[in-house]
């Protein structure tokens, strides 16, 4: 008996979570929610701005928030459940 393999064409994948542009947009927003975390922390290093906590706990969260979005978005665009589906 001759064992015969049926030679079938190269399997292709349309790979599109190792373009660079997600990459460099999930940078990004690593270092906006690092700018949100460390001006948290302003008021408490300058003294003079202890009448400003408020504002700058405001501008973290919204930078933590914008940050989040941007990350949780760029990732699920990598996993295949963005808009752009072809």
């Amino acid at each position: 008996m001759e064992n015969t393999v049926s030679q079938r064409p190269a399997k292709k994948t349309d790979n599109n979570a190792n373009r660079t542009e997600y990459y460099v947009t999930l940078t990004v927003a690593i270092a906006i929610g690092l700018v949100g975390v460390f001006i948290r922390f302003v008021p408490d290093v300058i003294p003079a701005l202890d009448q400003m906590t408020f504002l700058f706990s405001l501008i973290a969260n919204i930078l933590m928030i914008v940050a989040s979005v941007i990350s949780f978005k760029v990732v699920f665009e990598i996993l295949g459940f963005g808009k752009n589906k072809n």
